[in-house]
C-alpha cells in the first residue's frame, strides 16, 4: 500500500509518518500503510496516564471530557473504554479575601450589586463578541484587527467597573488557557472560548468540559490506536529532518534511522516544528508563525487523603481559589468512580507556575497543604500520597494544555496553521475548530488530516470538514439564561440609565417650577 507518513504527539506529541495516531488509524482503515514516528518512549503526548500503587492510576495531564465533545467519545466507545462523572453532588467552594462560600453550579455567585452586574456582563459580552467570530477563520470576524491587536487584559479593563470581576475574569483566563490576561490575543482567546462553545460549556463540570474522565485513565485511548497499529508505531523517534526535494518525503529521526513516503502529517504543537530541519525551508509565514506561538504553562497535582472528608462535609472538592498567594488556582475531586482512592486534583497555572517551579516537589506539598487549609474541611487534610506533572519541563510538550497566541499574531499568521506545505500536511489539537486545545481537538486535526491526504489532489471541503454525530452517551443539554441574565444592565449602562433619569427628573421639577411661577405658558 502507499506509504504515509506521520509526525505526531500521538495524543498530541511528536510522531512521525502518520499524524497523531487519529490519522494512522484512519488511514489504516482505508488501506494504507502508515507509520507513526513517537519521540517519546511512551504514546499518547499531552496525555499521561501514571499507574503505581498508590493510585492504582492518575491523568497527570489531559484528562477531561464532556458533552459536545463527539469524536474523542466515538473513540472512546469503541475502544470499550468506559466514562464516569467528576464529582459534583455536593457544594462548591469560592475562596475569596481570606474566606470560603460555598455554592452550586458553575460559576460563584456574587452578592454585591455592582459586582452582580458587572460579573453578568462579563461573560454575556465574550459570548456576544465571540459569536462574530468563525470558528474556521477567526481572521475573518468583523472586528478581527481591533480585538487582536489587544491583549484580555486591556478587554477586561474596557469592560469591568469592578474589582471582582477583572479578578474572577483574570482566573477565567488561568484555567482555560494557562497563561494571563496580558499575554493572550483578545481575539484568540474570544475564539477559544467560543469554538468550545462559549463560557458556560468551557468552564462547567457538570454539562460542561470537565464533566467526565476516562475509567483506567485517558492515555488508554492512544495505547488501544497503537496497539492497533502495532509495529507501524516507532517509539523513540524523534523527527529532525524532513526533506521533499525528492520524488518521495525523506524523514530522517534523531536515531539515524530514514523513512520515505508520499506525505507526511505533523501532528506536534506549532513551535515543536522548530526542532526539525525542513528542505526545502518552511514558506515565510510558516516559518515566522512557529517562532511566535508560545505554549502555556501548568503544574498538575494531585494530593493523596486516607478518606475523603470533603463529602462526608457536604462538599464536592471543587474549590475556586481567588488568592494570590495561594499557589492552586482550581481544584476537582480526583477520587475513583467507586469512592476508593480519595484524591483532590489542583492546578498551579501561568505565573504561579512561572514562579514555583524552581521549588523542589517537597516545597510544593507543603504549599498545596496551604491551599487545602483554605478549605473549611481542612481539619482531616493530611495527605497519603502526592503526584504532579509539571509540563514545563516537557521537551517534546514545550508546555500545557496549549499553544496560545499573543496579541498581533492571529490576523498576520493564523491562516497557514493548518496550510499545507508541499507533501506536508499539519494537524495536532492547536490546528483544529472545535475543541482546540482539548483532546477532542486532537482528533478532529488528526481525521482531518487525513482526509486531505487521502482526497488528493482535488479536496471538496465538505468531505474534509465532517461533522461527528451527537454522543448518545454523553448528550449536551443547553444552558437556559434567566431573563435577568439576558438584560441585567452593565455597570456602566446602569450609571447612563441614573444620569438620565436623574436629568430628567431635574427637567421635570425644574419645568413645574417655572410654570408655576407664571414662566411657562401652555401652548
Amino acid at each position: 500500500g502507499d506509504q504515509l507518513m506521520c509526525l505526531s504527539l500521538s495524543h498530541y506529541i511528536f510522531k512521525l509518518v502518520i499524524i497523531w495516531l487519529s490519522a494512522a488509524k484512519l488511514l489504516k482503515e482505508k488501506g494504507l500503510s502508515p507509520v507513526v514516528l513517537e519521540a517519546r518512549d511512551r504514546v499518547g503526548g499531552r496525555t499521561f496516564t501514571v499507574r503505581n500503587e498508590q493510585t492504582k492510576y492518575v491523568d497527570l495531564g489531559g484528562a477531561y471530557i464532556g458533552p459536545t465533545q463527539n469524536r474523542i467519545l466515538r473513540l472512546a466507545k469503541e475502544y470499550g473504554v468506559e466514562t464516569y462523572k467528576v464529582n459534583e453532588e455536593e457544594r462548591l467552594v469560592h475562596y475569596v479575601k481570606g474566606k470560603s462560600y460555598p455554592f452550586r453550579g458553575s460559576f460563584p455567585p456574587m452578592w454585591n450589586p455592582f459586582a452582580l452586574m458587572d460579573y453578568n456582563n462579563l461573560w454575556r459580552k465574550m459570548d456576544e463578541m465571540g459569536s462574530e467570530i468563525p470558528r474556521e477563520a477567526p481572521w475573518r470576524a468583523p472586528h478581527a484587527e481591533e480585538w487582536d491587536k489587544m491583549t484580555m487584559k486591556q478587554l477586561f479593563d474596557k469592560i469591568c467597573w469592578t474589582n471582582s470581576a477583572r479578578r474572577f475574569a483574570t482566573l477565567f483566563v488561568n484555567v482555560n488557557v494557562t497563561s494571563e490576561p496580558h499575554e493572550v490575543s483578545a481575539l484568540w482567546f474570544l475564539w477559544y472560548v467560543k469554538q468550545c462553545g462559549g463560557t458556560m460549556r468551557i468552564f462547567s463540570t457538570t454539562n460542561g468540559g470537565q464533566e467526565r474522565k476516562f475509567v483506567g485513565g485517558s492515555s488508554q485511548i492512544s495505547e488501544c490506536m497503537a496497539k492497533e497499529l502495532g509495529e507501524c508505531v516507532k517509539m523513540e523517534s524523534p523527527v529532525y529532518r524532513i526533506d521533499q526535494t525528492g520524488d518521495m518525503v525523506e524523514v530522517e529521526t534523531l536515531n539515524k534511522e530514514t523513512y520515505r513516503a508520499k506525505y507526511v502529517i505533523v501532528a506536534t504543537a506549532p513551535g515543536l516544528n522548530l526542532k526539525m530541519h525542513f528542505n526545502p525551508e518552511l514558506p515565510p509565514l510558516r516559518n515566522q508563525l512557529i517562532h511566535r506561538v508560545p505554549m502555556g504553562s501548568v503544574i498538575k497535582c494531585m494530593v493523596y487523603y486516607r478518606e475523603n472528608f470533603w463529602r462526608k462535609k457536604g462538599y464536592c472538592g471543587t474549590m475556586v481559589i481567588e488568592e494570590e498567594e495561594a499557589p492552586i488556582s482550581l481544584t476537582l475531586d480526583d477520587t475513583k468512580p467507586d469512592g476508593t482512592v480519595p484524591a483532590i486534583m489542583g492546578f498551579i497555572l501561568a505565573r504561579k507556575c512561572r514562579k514555583l517551579c524552581e521549588l523542589t516537589r517537597e516545597e510544593r506539598i507543603v504549599s498545596f497543604k496551604f491551599d487545602m487549609s483554605t478549605n473549611p474541611q481542612s481539619s482531616l487534610a493530611q495527605p497519603v500520597h502526592y503526584e504532579e506533572k509539571n509540563w514545563c519541563e516537557e521537551e517534546y510538550s514545550g508546555g500545557c494544555y496549549t499553544a496560545y497566541f499573543p496579541p498581533g499574531i492571529l490576523t498576520q499568521y493564523g491562516k497557514v496553521i493548518r496550510k499545507p506545505v508541499g507533501r506536508l500536511y499539519f494537524a495536532g489539537t492547536e490546528t483544529a475548530t472545535e475543541w482546540s486545545g482539548y483532546m477532542e481537538g486532537a482528533v478532529q486535526a488528526g481525521e482531518r488530516a487525513a482526509r486531505e491526504v487521502r482526497a488528493l489532489p482535488k479536496i471538496p471541503q465538505n468531505q474534509i470538514w465532517q461533522t461527528e454525530p451527537e454522543s448518545m452517551e454523553v448528550p449536551p443539554l443547553p444552558f437556559v439564561t434567566t431573563f435577568w441574565e439576558r438584560n441585567l444592565p452593565s455597570v456602566g449602562g446602569f450609571i447612563n440609565f441614573l444620569g438620565v433619569a436623574s436629568v430628567l427628573s431635574f427637567a421635570t421639577t425644574a419645568g413645574l417650577l417655572a410654570y408655576k411661577k407664571g414662566l411657562l405658558t401652555r401652548s
